[in-house]
């Protein structure tokens, strides 16, 4: 238990694969959950709708239509929330997808591709941060009303609002996807990488200042200083780069390991 809520977790006789697959994922994100497995093509749909029957929420993360294709019932004071890939209609809803699918199709990797993200962004935020918010605000109009709410979320769509307000164009074009000098990642001398974040004039100002190079301030936005600023930046380690920006005002820092994020950040605030 922890915030004051009982989450029970579901799952069928084969258990979820991430235990095995991932470990330690799957502790961390279900920390404080309790599990029960139900059948739900047998027995155990009668223990599934115990649980839903007493329930202030539910969450649904099958595919669109298998919830009530079960049998399974919404209780009329229950929140309900379907966490869904595409939403629950449309050309999509029953497409199969994983986090790099729904940011792909949100539009969110048109700068960055190939490359990567390093946190699934979909998954995360549009989905389980965008749950949340939908879950409480329906809490909080249950305690007036008395009425339960039935949810819909996208993690594409989520996803997409996210990089929406782009289509109204960007002030400088790529400003947080590597297009400008002041905002980028560095190669240092010994391997590592510099962040380097400084999009206020007065931080790429002095900036520039410390790394003796005065006459990239007026190239803060010209992409064809990146290159310049690179070559800058791989003469030292980065041990060096840290101890020189220490106590400036610069936005710089390091793409630390997680062994050294843990050591520095694992504990709660």
């Amino acid at each position: 238990m922890r915030l004051g809520a009982r989450v029970v977790r579901v799952e069928s006789p084969g258990g979820e694969p991430m235990r095995t697959a991932a470990p330690a994922w799957f502790d961390a994100l279900n920390a404080g959950k309790e599990s029960v497995v139900c059948d739900l093509k047998g027995s155990g749909l009668a223990l599934a709708q115990s649980l839903c029957d007493r329930a202030d929420v539910i969450l649904d993360g099958f595919r669109p239509g298998v919830y009530e294709r079960l049998g399974l019932r919404v209780p009329e004071r229950a929140i309900y929330c379907a966490l869904t890939g595409f939403g629950t209609d449309g050309p999509h809803a029953l497409r199969a997808g994983h986090d790099l699918n729904y940011l792909g199709w949100a539009g969110a990797l048109e700068d960055t591709a190939p490359s990567v993200p390093p946190v699934q962004v979909a998954d995360l935020a549009a989905g389980a941060l965008g749950a949340v918010v939908e879950i409480l605000a329906a809490l909080l109009e249950r305690g007036r009303t008395g009425r339960g709410r039935r949810i819909t979320i996208s993690m594409t769509h989520g996803s997409h609002r996210l990089v929406a307000h782009r289509l109204g164009g960007d002030p400088v074009p790529r400003l947080l996807t590597g297009g400008v000098p002041c905002y980028g990642i560095y190669a240092t001398a010994d391997g590592r990488f510099l962040t380097v974040a400084a999009l206020e004039p007065k931080f790429w100002q002095r900036f520039c200042e410390l790394i003796g190079r005065d006459d990239l301030v007026s190239r803060q936005y010209d992409e064809s200083a990146k290159g310049e600023l690179a070559a800058v930046v791989s003469e030292r380690s980065l041990a060096a780069w840290l101890e020189l920006f220490e106590d400036e005002d610069v936005c710089v820092g390091p793409v630390a390991t997680r062994e050294e994020a843990a050591a520095e950040f694992g504990t709660s605030v």
